[in-house]
């Protein structure tokens, strides 16, 4: 058994085709399944029952598969110690950060850490919050920055700011000329969202739902920057992280940024990272480095 036929099962499990798993694993389809039909010979168990169109992990197969991922995790390890040994803060740190949050943070984040660790290249990802934990448990980042909670077995997360949420209208609009927004308002406007699978659309009907019953009427857009456009065309109303919107001129010629009543709804934003990672001063430097952001509307967790 080697980790190199350890890695051909996780893959194969995660694509659930040998074509796409060989992909991943830069190898043949045939060296692949030779290997992954070795493996289950050595250890007389079956992992993976072969359909004409998928590939699914047998029950037997599945906490080997597992196991696998532990051991990999394990062996990405002991690389991560022996590459850091002289300087934790050398070599490249791989960061993910959910769509919401890495257009407005990265443009301030990397100049501030390219100044203060030259030496650590930054290997950077935007993805959903779900597919940046699955990322950092298989090893393939070191660290994520996503609205908080996160609570997974294996994995450290530490609150790092709070972030208040804004209105954006179209400047004509009534709202335009209002102080401040009470949430319970969103019922009666065309609210435009972000699609599924998006935690902060998942925040903003928490807030609509705690400001009464029913729902707002909702318009999907694919990302913030297409849902300001949108606001700006005059089709409806949207809530925003303040780091998307309050840097806004103030006369804006389509927009309007107003606040929400007090309390401010917000969103607490953190690191999550996995607790065998051993580059603690990485981390605490990348901390540091996101409160030096000053991004705007957000202050320090407490």
């Amino acid at each position: 058994m080697t980790l190199t036929e350890l890695r051909y099962i996780v893959a194969l499990a995660r694509e659930k085709h040998f074509g796409r798993a060989a992909e991943k694993c830069f190898v043949s389809q045939p060296t692949l399944s030779v290997a992954v039909k070795k493996l289950e010979d050595e250890l007389g168990v079956i992992l993976f029952e072969r359909g004409q169109h998928e590939i699914s992990v047998t029950p037997a197969g599945e906490p080997i598969v597992r196991q696998a991922e532990k051991v990999l995790a394990e062996a990405a390890r002991i690389k991560e110690l022996a590459d850091t040994a002289g300087d934790p803060l050398a070599g490249p740190l791989r960061i993910g950060a959910i769509y919401t949050i890495g257009p407005y943070l990265l443009p301030r984040l990397v100049p501030l850490l390219r100044q203060v660790a030259p030496q650590m290249p930054l290997i950077l990802q935007e993805n959903f919050t779900a597919q940046l934990i699955e990322a950092l448990k298989n090893c393939e980042l070191d660290v994520a920055i996503v609205a908080l909670p996160v609570e997974e077995p294996g994995l450290v997360a530490q609150a790092v700011y709070d972030e208040a949420f804004r209105v954006l209208v179209p400047a004509r609009h009534p709202w335009a000329k209002e102080k401040a927004i009470a949430p319970r308002k969103l019922l009666d406007q065309p609210l435009l969202m972000l699609g599924r699978g998006n935690c902060f659309r998942d925040q903003v009907l928490d807030l609509c739902s705690r400001a009464g019953a029913g729902g707002p009427q909702v318009l999907e857009g694919s990302s913030l920057e297409t849902i300001r456009y949108m606001v700006a065309s005059n089709i409806g109303v949207t809530v925003m992280p303040a780091s998307a919107v309050d840097e806004l001129p103030k006369n804006d010629a389509l927009l309007r940024v107003r606040p929400f009543v007090e309390p401010t709804p917000t969103r607490r934003v953190g690191m999550v990272w996995r607790a065998s990672f051993p580059r603690h001063q990485a981390i605490d430097l990348l901390r540091r480095a996101l409160l030096d952001c000053r991004l705007p509307g957000c202050t320090a967790a407490k």
